[in-house]
């Protein structure tokens, strides 16, 4: 039994040694949601030493004619209601340490609401984006997967 127990534990180190992680400019580029609804496209960039996402495609942005994009109706800030939903950067201020992108926010438009943000690469094509309120586990994880390798 002491052997089993020693061979594992030895065989968790060795494989735990050899996983590599990812560097933290890995989240840039274009993201697309795998399971969500609305079906979301973001495109991560760098800024400073913080990462921001710019929405480029929601499958509940535009109106019935499927070409206008809606506006910003319900932003808490009357002077962006009239901006276009379009392009904004509604995913901001994410930092990266030890492995996890941390303390951003997530504005909804839909809502006009803002959300604490995480996001957790599981490898170099596949992300987990969690939005919650006060505590990570009263939120929901998205799934998304790089379209721009």
């Amino acid at each position: 039994m002491k052997k089993i127990i020693t061979t594992a534990a030895m065989l968790i180190i060795t494989v735990l040694s050899f996983a590599q992680s990812l560097p933290a400019n890995a989240i840039l580029g274009v993201w697309e949601s795998d399971d969500s609804d609305p079906k979301l496209k973001f495109e991560f960039y760098k800024s400073g030493e913080r990462y921001f996402g710019k929405l480029l495609y929601a499958s509940n942005m535009y109106e019935e004619d499927g070409i206008t994009p809606k506006k910003d109706f319900k932003n808490p800030d009357e002077l962006l209601r009239d901006r276009s939903r379009l392009g904004i950067t509604n995913i901001t201020d994410l930092t990266y340490s030890d492995g996890e992108y941390s303390g951003g926010k997530l504005y909804n438009p839909e809502e006009g609401r803002t959300y604490s943000v995480t996001a957790k690469l599981n490898n170099a094509m596949e992300m987990d984006l969690r939005g919650y309120v006060g505590f990570s586990i009263l939120g929901k994880t998205m799934k998304f997967r790089k379209v721009d390798p």
